[in-house]
């Protein structure tokens, strides 16, 4: 089965837009177009995603609609898969920068595949409501990211006072730190 779902260009497209946008339903000519292959590659690729039983497909006003199955059974290892192929760490922080002006962003939790009492802490300017939809539209984790953000002022007052949760997420060596402009030690 496994060899069915990785040969080919065309199918690595359709798993990408498929697993990583699981409510989706689309039909050939818009896939085509979207996807920028011929309709032979896409409708043969279709058709073995359909056997191997990770898509379903329905007819709707005469249309022929393909649709995830999220009841495959390895449809959780391949949307994890492919989140991760899409989602590096470095794009991640690019966009977050784009927000605003962060002077401290720690990653953990949902980020790492750990435990963590939050995903994110960040330092500094950030428009919230534009980080809440990235994080929560756009990088298709299974669930909501949990994140923090600081002044530099009260960041810099939880330091100096030993805050647990501070101290916590700053000091865990498995934590990542790509943005570091301000001292974290105290």
């Amino acid at each position: 089965m496994l060899k069915r779902l990785f040969t080919s260009n065309a199918r690595i497209k359709l798993l990408k837009l498929f697993l990583l946008n699981p409510d989706d339903e689309r039909y050939i000519r818009e896939l085509t177009r979207q996807l920028d292959e011929q309709i032979n590659s896409i409708r043969r690729e279709l058709e073995n995603l359909k056997k191997t039983g990770l898509l379903r497909s329905k007819t709707k006003l005469g249309k022929k609609y393909y649709f995830i199955n999220k009841d495959f059974i390895f449809y959780n290892e391949l949307r994890s898969m492919f989140q991760k192929a899409t989602q590096s760490i470095p794009e991640i922080v690019k966009k977050i920068e784009s927000f605003g002006s962060p002077q401290v962003l720690v990653l953990s939790g949902i980020f790492l595949n750990k435990d963590s009492s939050v995903d994110m802490m960040m330092v500094g300017q950030i428009d919230r409501e534009k980080l809440t939809n990235y994080l929560n539209n756009d990088l298709n984790f299974e669930r909501p990211v949990r994140f923090t953000i600081m002044t530099k002022e009260d960041f810099e007052y939880r330091l100096k006072c030993n805050d647990k949760f501070v101290t916590e997420i700053i000091n865990d060596s498995e934590n990542l730190i790509p943005i570091k402009k301000l001292d974290l030690s105290r």
